[in-house]
């Protein structure tokens, strides 16, 4: 390979218990193959093999180039195999990266949505750096009409779901470089996880809902992201990242079809747009070569105790129903201004809470306040004029015509996102009381930081005595607790909170 315009790089640690990842190495091959060639196809590999004398990477990997006679691409894929003498690690990424001549391509389109003329990697350098490296303001672009803008390579990831071709374009000479994404199995951590893009036998089955405080019947689980991931717990498919995962999308009648997975033992799993929860399949699923599964109908009961008191926002596992505010004028990038699913991506929305609540903090009134205009797309800390920052409270104040003191209430707690934070539930007598609930410290997501609507999903029924609640005006406090810097916080997925059971 050409190490300084396409290689492979990794970045690793030995801290397996940790998040340091403090080593970087290109994976550059110390032996050349020719694996296979004929008139049609060649395929050639690059290897290099450790050794308990040097101080690299302890994996032995195997760098792979496929390439067909009248294609004008290649197709690349790697092996790492950790050797059993080898010392524990942990890895933070494995990438390949592609440097085209800048001179050439200026032209970026990530998706049919984001897409335009690009500034230099010269821009950027004489650009100012904001809060992390990567985000720049182009103070003196070499196209003027960028002047002004930040530019941020997070601010063009993309779902994995939704990763599929992204690439540059040049106008001298007319030809494009793209990156195709023929399918996502190999990616880790599930369909929904953020991912950078481009910047300067079958199983036949049909799933079913069942909350019997909104239908007494089954309903079909339309539109449900459904997966074979490696055998865990319900959810544990979004840190899984040892084995392939394959995943589909169900009609509007809950009826899909997972193909062409590889032999093995797998959980299945899945989620429905518009219901809270994760579903998990009992059983292992034992995939053969040629074989067909059906399992017949499937039925999800998610997390319900008892009727709907009150809710806030829509459960679809991200924040994007919520109040995004407008970004600083001078703080934009251009391409997200008029995009309103994009909204989230502009630099620094993280301390335009601050802007918006200077002294007090969000208060949100059931009956009265819009979640669309009045919840704050992420729960983070205020900035105080030192430069520090301080932990917020959030209050909902609902009332109650009547209680039920010998009974218990719910509230079903549903999170987009959690970056080192710790969320601290309070109810009425807030500073003469414990938490009711507490998560400790909850996520490594960094989405607020990376232009983020969602993360890892978390989901936790909060049981409440009928006895902290009062007839009339009542208010629940949300604290998030740590006040470690501007993007640690969370985002909230959805709220609910249920009477006691009926039956």
């Amino acid at each position: 390979d050409n190490p300084r315009q396409w290689y492979w790089d990794i970045e690793w640690g030995e801290d397996i218990a940790g998040s340091s990842a403090s080593n970087y190495d290109r994976l550059v091959g110390t032996k050349f193959e020719i694996i296979k060639a004929n008139n049609d196809q060649i395929e050639i590999s690059f290897t290099k093999k450790w050794n308990d004398s040097s101080k690299v990477f302890p994996v032995n990997m195997d760098k792979r180039y496929i390439m067909l006679r009248n294609y004008s691409g290649f197709y690349t894929y790697g092996i790492l195999e950790h050797p059993r003498d080898a010392p524990a690690v942990q890895i933070s990424v494995i990438r390949a990266a592609f440097k085209l001549k800048q001179n050439k391509f200026n032209y970026m389109a990530v998706s049919d949505d984001r897409q335009r003329i690009m500034p230099s990697a010269l821009d950027r350098r004489n650009g100012e750096e904001l809060a992390y490296p990567e985000a720049v303001l182009l103070t003196n672009p070499s196209n003027p009409n960028l002047k002004g803008e930040v530019d941020d390579k997070y601010q063009y990831s993309s779902d994995h779901k939704d990763i599929k071709v992204h690439g540059w374009i040049s106008s001298y000479p007319s030809v494009g470089f793209w990156v195709i994404t023929p399918s996502q199995e190999f990616l880790t951590t599930g369909p929904t996880k953020q991912e950078l893009t481009s910047h300067v036998g079958p199983t036949s089955l049909s799933l079913f809902v069942q909350d019997r405080y909104l239908n007494k019947n089954n309903t079909s689980a339309k539109f449900a992201y459904i997966g074979l991931a490696a055998p865990g717990k319900a959810g544990s498919w979004q840190w899984e990242n040892k084995g392939y995962q394959f995943w589909t999308q169900a009609d509007a009648e809950g009826v899909f079809l997972i193909k062409n997975v590889r032999p093995g033992n797998y959980n299945l799993y899945a989620w429905v747009p518009g219901v809270i929860g994760d579903y998990m399949y009992n059983n292992t699923i034992a995939i053969q070569a040629g074989n067909t599964i059906d399992l017949n109908n499937l039925v999800y009961i998610p997390p319900r105790n008892g009727p709907t008191v009150w809710e806030i926002g829509i459960p679809d596992r991200t924040a994007s129903e919520f109040y995004v505010p407008d970004p600083l004028p001078n703080l934009t990038n251009r391409l997200f201004i008029n995009e309103s699913e994009n909204r989230f991506r502009q630099y620094g929305l993280w301390d335009r809470y601050t802007d918006l609540y200077p002294k007090e903090d969000l208060i949100y009134t059931i009956g009265v306040s819009d979640y669309r205009r009045d919840w704050f797309f992420a729960h983070v800390n205020r900035k105080l004029q030192n430069g520090t920052y301080q932990h917020t409270t959030w209050q909902v104040k609902f009332k109650l015509e009547d209680v039920i003191l010998s009974r218990n209430y719910t509230l079903q707690l549903a999170l987009a996102s959690a970056s080192l934070s710790a969320l601290q539930v309070h109810l009425n007598n807030h500073n003469n009381q414990g938490p009711l609930f507490s998560t400790h410290l909850l996520g490594r997501d960094n989405s607020i930081a990376r232009h983020g609507i969602h993360g890892s999903y978390w989901i936790f029924s909060v049981s409440v005595s009928g006895s902290w609640l009062r007839q009339g005006q009542n208010t629940l406090y949300l604290t998030q607790s740590r006040s470690v810097g501007p993007f640690g916080g969370l985002l909230y997925d959805y709220l609910r909170f249920e009477a006691p059971s009926q039956n």
